[in-house]
């Protein structure tokens, strides 16, 4: 399934302290480094993710695969588009990076995903209802935002 014919889950965005230059790579390596461990590994294998293992091209690039996700589209400085699939879920997670002048961004990452069938209701209620999901995109835009700032900030 296609990305844009995912239902819309939601959107959640930060502003960054550097510039796009700053921030593509420091969002390739969060997000390669938030999905590589042992226990994501061990959770992607147990739902039965396509993928659930590292490959392909780093930095991510289209094409790459990180546990759970395979890189669908990469525009750098602009979009990276993951998308994945499993028993309970189809899903995507988009992350898009707008200049807004003046060595800042906006960095988004808008979550689409289905979940057909009884275990499909009951694992979005598990992830989505309990806002786990929420704090996982949070967590990793902080992340993103974090890294883009130390990096564009000149040393002392």
């Amino acid at each position: 399934m296609s990305t844009d014919r995912l239902p819309y889950l939601d959107e959640h965005a930060t502003e960054v302290e550097a510039g796009v230059e700053e921030v593509w790579p420091a969002l390739l390596d969060a997000v390669d480094r938030a999905f590589s461990g042992a226990a994501t590994r061990w959770y992607a294998r147990a739902v039965g993710c396509a993928p659930h293992a590292a490959g392909g091209p780093r930095p991510l690039a289209e094409g790459s695969t990180i546990p759970g996700f395979r890189v669908a589209g990469a525009v750098p400085g602009r979009e990276l588009v993951l998308d994945g699939r499993h028993r309970f879920s189809d899903y995507a997670l988009i992350f898009r990076l707008d200049d807004t002048g003046a060595g800042r961004s906006r960095l988004r990452a808008e979550s689409r995903a289905t979940f057909p069938g009884i275990g499909g209701g009951v694992y979005r209620l598990l992830v989505v209802g309990t806002r786990g999901h929420v704090a996982g995109v949070r967590g990793l835009l902080a992340t993103v935002r974090r890294t883009a700032e130390q990096r564009a900030r000149p040393p002392s």
